[in-house]
């Protein structure tokens, strides 16, 4: 069924309203520039959000060496001559309400790749990531005609009370870890990088507090929005982005709260309710929009 969204930008509150209602895991992205609402008949079905990681521009060469130089081009400023809206955006989140007929989403993604066409027709790729740690390996994406590019390894927080927590919020959590170092006189502390700072939780601290660290696949997918893209996939980048799609026997867990003895496990048990966050509550609706003036 073909489905046509009158697609239009909303407020940030409305958005992080429906993606807590509506997404399987409701911290919002710390960068974010576009909040789109998907509307049948004036109202509103879906939410997809556009921005960026916490640092596109290293994202973004490392999947696209060939423009390493141009991107790094500043002005007399100081400035980046060329924003990064020029090269990529990334989806955030997406998710619609749960009476949406199944290919929904596809249909959805279908018109965002329209929106941004319209309103960046510079941009060049609509780039995304399956978070295989939650047991998604991007088959809207594989849907939606997405090029597959590759899959890595990355780590989260398991918290005694199933929230998931992202390293990059785990400061509190460090330095109380330090501290931890310190009052068992271990000698570990005297060589932390920085003095009081620890950057990944250490094993016997994790087992104190009953947390674990969970390693997941992430898998790249990437959409060219025009001709010049699609040549650059093949004279600009560093991947095969030709791959054959990830299926669902592809995701892999593994426990390494201790490195030593890691073990590979099932998919964990998170528990991403609102009224479950602890440690993720400061960070549900963050945005940075002062990183558009880079």
């Amino acid at each position: 069924m073909k489905i046509k969204y009158e697609v239009k930008e909303i407020s940030k509150e409305l958005a992080v309203d429906f993606v807590e209602k509506h997404h399987y895991s409701p911290v919002m992205p710390s960068i974010t520039k576009h909040y789109l609402g998907f509307f049948l008949d004036s109202a509103l079905v879906g939410v997809l959000t556009l921005g960026w990681g916490t640092r596109p521009r290293d994202t973004f060469k490392k999947m696209f060496s060939g423009f390493k130089d141009e991107m790094n081009k500043k002005n007399d400023k100081g400035e980046y001559v060329n924003h990064i809206s020029k090269y990529y955006f990334e989806i955030g989140k997406m998710c619609m309400t749960d009476d949406m007929p199944k290919n929904s989403e596809s249909q959805m993604i279908s018109s965002t790749i329209r929106w941004l066409k319209n309103n960046y027709p510079e941009c060049l790729f609509l780039y995304t990531m399956a978070d295989g740690i939650m047991g998604k390996c991007g088959y809207v994406y594989q849907a939606s005609n997405f090029r597959y590019g590759d899959k890595y390894f990355t780590d989260v927080y398991l918290m005694k009370n199933g929230e998931k927590l992202h390293p990059r919020t785990s400061k509190k959590l460090c330095e109380e870890n330090a501290l931890f170092l310190k009052e068992k006189n271990d000698g570990r502390f005297d060589k932390l990088k920085r003095k009081e700072q620890v950057f990944w939780l250490t094993s016997d601290f994790m087992q104190k507090k009953g947390i674990k660290r969970i390693s997941g696949y992430m898998f790249r997918y990437i959409y060219p929005l025009n001709k010049t893209a699609k040549k650059y996939l093949k004279t600009k980048s560093d991947y095969d982005w030709d791959q054959s799609y990830p299926k669902d026997d592809n995701l892999k867990w593994k426990d390494i709260t201790d490195k030593k003895n890691s073990k590979e496990i099932p998919m964990p048990k998170f528990n991403l309710e609102i009224g479950n966050m602890i440690f993720n509550k400061n960070s549900r609706s963050n945005t940075l929009e002062e990183f558009l003036d880079d």
